[in-house]
């Protein structure tokens, strides 16, 4: 593996558009790539983010579309593309799967992972989001050996469940995704400090493209799409407006932060007690 990685990430208002949305992110792809970036990743919901009250447009995999598109982007500017997630219908409960899908850099996708979590939550300001009412479900983790690092793919709530990033990075990750449509609200408050903290926890770079602005249904997204190495410093912030990241990973900060705080290694079972 490389010690030097060039990385982005797309941040995103995607709409109820999907060739729109198709358009938007192969102009972001195209300036990253002019950039030398080798990893893109894009966010949450990346190719469509349509209103909760209105029908589903549902596609297989393989018929998908927008799935199709970022596999030529990536063949075609031979680099490594991560499509954060996608709707992706998987049998015929009128549900599907939030889907993340990693291409290498021949457009054929190297990992798949279907979201664990899912957002079901009512807000103090009266937002209420139930994600299980149109999504299944995923039951596995997904780590990724990659010729530059070990990627560990989550999405969005996942990063509010820290076992699931331990697991990752005790089983070798160095980098880890958390592609988002954080809620502007709850962005506000926890979106910054979640990835930190996820980053020092275990000595993990995280790449954490963001949607930003309204959508559909008018949602609001939190934007902020950011680049922290392991150490817990920001790379890169995203701000507000739709765009690009770039940064430069040295991927030996992973060893070294490691060394100098080798908590991975110090977990230790334990029962709990009551009293």
């Amino acid at each position: 593996m490389t010690n030097l990685l060039k990385v982005a990430c797309v941040q995103l208002n995607t709409a109820d558009k999907l060739q729109a949305n198709i358009e938007a992110i192969r102009t972001h792809v195209q300036n990253a790539a002019t950039q030398g970036a080798q990893l893109i990743a894009l966010p949450e919901n990346a190719l469509l983010m349509e209103s909760p009250s209105v029908a589903r447009t549902l596609y297989t995999e393989a018929e998908h579309p927008g799935i199709l598109a970022v596999s030529a982007m990536a063949k075609q500017h031979s680099l490594w593309l991560l499509l954060g997630s996608v709707a992706v219908k998987t049998d015929n409960s009128g549900k599907t799967v939030n889907r993340s899908i990693l291409f290498n850099h021949e457009g054929i996708i190297a990992a798949r992972y279907d979201k664990i979590h899912l957002f079901d939550v009512t807000l103090p300001n009266g937002e209420t989001y139930a994600e299980s009412a149109r999504v299944l479900h995923g039951a596995e983790a997904t780590l990724i050996k990659t010729p530059f690092a070990a990627l560990g793919l989550t999405i969005c709530y996942d990063v509010r469940f820290p076992h699931l990033y331990r697991a990752l990075a005790q089983g070798g990750a160095t980098i880890l995704a958390i592609p988002a449509a954080f809620t502007a609200t709850t962005g506000q408050g926890h979106w910054h400090v979640l990835l930190r903290a996820r980053a020092i926890e275990n000595g993990c770079f995280v790449l954490a493209p963001a949607q930003c602005g309204t959508h559909p249904g008018n949602r609001k997204t939190f934007g902020h799409s950011l680049i922290i190495d392991p150490w817990g410093t920001i790379l890169a912030d995203g701000g507000t407006e739709a765009g690009i990241i770039i940064a430069d990973l040295d991927m030996r900060a992973v060893t070294h932060t490691r060394a100098t705080l080798p908590s991975l290694h110090h977990s230790r079972d334990f029962t709990l007690k009551t009293c």
